[in-house]
């Protein structure tokens, strides 16, 4: 299915049924990572998987920033109606939901962060040595995103105003002292630093992230939340 937000179609799929819960995927990938997370969720949730600006089957745009990004999912909630979904992102999606959170403290009732990052420098350091020199030779904007995007402070990571749950792999791209960064500063976060795993070695067309979704949205959200 396709959405009109701000200027640009998204391309999106939707299943299942149960209360809303949104997936956006990594650099240079589409929704279709998900799709065994998906099979399983969507027997007690209304799954929404989205292809982000410039990738998929979403437009192709000249410029790209994680905040424009953001705001797309945003505009994509408000215009679906969704009511307090979670959100689930990875590595790049997972930056995503932080800035959509950060800018809309009620749009999400639950997030689930996969190998993000608050900075690039949150990346090890040979990662950003590669992508800067495939960046050199390709000129690929998604890259220089990466290398200069985002800059998200310990004052927004702090506002961010419901349950969070941190996933990393044991040999992530991010750095594990940076994911524990964001743990120590989200005020409502569970971290999970997974054993033997990479940075979407337990995302990308696997089922493992669903049990950690699974358990995570079955925790109650305190009632205050919504006085």
């Amino acid at each position: 299915m396709y959405i009109e937000v701000n200027g640009v179609t998204l391309y999106y799929e939707v299943s299942g049924s149960g209360p809303a819960i949104l997936l956006v995927h990594g650099n240079g990938e589409d929704h279709s990572i998900f799709n065994e997370t998906a099979e399983l969720l969507r027997e007690n949730y209304t799954v929404y998987a989205l292809d982000s600006r410039d990738h998929g089957k979403s437009s192709r745009v000249k410029t790209l920033g994680y905040e424009a990004m953001a705001e797309d999912v945003a505009e994509f909630a408000r215009k679906l109606k969704l009511e307090n979904p979670c959100y689930c992102g990875f590595s790049d999606g997972g930056i995503i939901g932080i800035l959509a959170a950060v800018r809309y403290p009620e749009l999400f009732s639950k997030l689930v962060l996969c190998g993000a990052n608050a900075y690039p420098q949150g990346l090890k350091w040979y990662w950003l040595k590669l992508f800067s020199l495939l960046e050199a030779v390709n000129h690929d904007p998604k890259l220089l995103m990466m290398l200069k995007e985002p800059q998200i402070t310990a004052r927004e990571l702090e506002s961010i105003p419901v349950p969070v749950l941190l996933l990393a792999g044991e040999r992530d791209m991010v750095r594990e002292s940076h994911t524990r960064y964001l743990a120590s500063k989200i005020k409502d976060s569970r971290l999970n630093i997974l054993p033997g795993e990479g940075h979407g070695s337990y995302i990308v067309h696997s089922r493992k992230l669903y049990y950690f979704i699974k358990k995570f949205l079955e925790r109650p959200i305190p009632k205050e939340r919504f006085i």
